[in-house]
């Protein structure tokens, strides 16, 4: 068994729009009521109500899909708790923890049966008409894609890493991941799959026309850069969760948070690459 500190304070984020996860969130509640353990819960997307509650939790256990993860993630940012993820959806390439064994792992947990995985997130901000000044700033855990919008028109996407100039792409649009995204849309465009312990940023453009570069994998002391040089209607996806648009002469600019973002691993837990194996077996064809 691992040799780290017990969990004695749990943190549940879930989602209330799903009845299993509302099911899930009062199984994780009564059993730490049977056992005296302190506990609260609160909805993921509820970011302000999480980052207040975090100084009483020493884990936070997310019940809920992918999603309900990466909203969760927002507030985790601010307070450096470990996640654990608890899937309810049906890929789940975040979580650790399938539904059934919740109990059981809370138990592993309170008796100090885990490690700590550090995972590298992204922050980036949209600069107006390319200027230094941004509209906010933004961090995602796994992706930031600059996309064309409804229409069906391809975009023209200027492209440097720091001060080397990668090419100009006509496309759908742009993923930067982070090594634990580079299974979603980046996999989806022909990105390669990362090992997420790793310190990276995946570069791929989505279905681009007559481009040499299909993928690249940057260092994490660099800063993407994306200029939005032609473009009928575009926007900014953060984490598959939220869209922000953007017009031609807009820049976006992509990096890697220097804080790492920490998942709980439980003892026994399936190593990442058998989990990548099963779930992609789990994908439609």
């Amino acid at each position: 068994m691992s040799d780290a500190p017990a969990i004695r304070r749990f943190g549940f984020a879930y989602n209330p729009t799903n009845d299993a996860a509302i099911e899930l969130r009062e199984r994780a509640a009564g059993w730490c009521a049977a056992r005296g353990v302190p506990h609260w819960a609160a909805p993921a997307g509820a970011t302000d109500d999480l980052v207040a509650r975090l100084p009483q939790a020493d884990a936070l256990v997310v019940l809920g899909g992918d999603g309900t993860l990466l909203r969760a993630m927002q507030a985790v940012v601010h307070a450096d708790t470990p996640l654990l993820g608890v899937n309810l959806g049906k890929v789940g390439f975040l979580s650790q923890v399938e539904a059934h064994e919740v109990e059981a792992v809370l138990e592993l947990l309170a008796a100090g049966g885990y490690r700590i995985e550090e995972r590298m997130a992204l922050q980036g901000a949209i600069h107006p008409g390319g200027r230094q000044a941004d509209t906010g700033r933004f961090v995602a855990l796994n992706d930031v894609v600059v996309a064309r919008g409804a229409l069906a028109r391809v975009v023209r996407l200027e492209v440097d890493i720091g001060r080397s100039h990668l090419a100009t792409f006509i496309a759908d649009g742009l993923v930067v991941s982070s090594p634990t995204g580079s299974t979603g849309y980046s996999f989806s465009a022909g990105g390669p799959v990362v090992d997420p312990s790793s310190r990276n940023l995946i570069v791929t453009p989505i279905a681009g026309y007559l481009s040499a570069i299909r993928s690249v994998v940057v260092s994490p002391r660099r800063t993407i850069r994306i200029v939005v040089a032609e473009a009928h209607e575009a926007l900014v996806s953060i984490d598959g969760r939220e869209d922000r648009p953007v017009v031609a002469g807009d820049a976006v600019t992509v990096a890697a948070l220097d804080r790492p973002v920490r998942f709980i691993v439980p003892d026994g837990a399936v190593p990442f690459w058998d989990l990548f194996r099963r779930k992609v077996e789990l994908l439609p064809s």
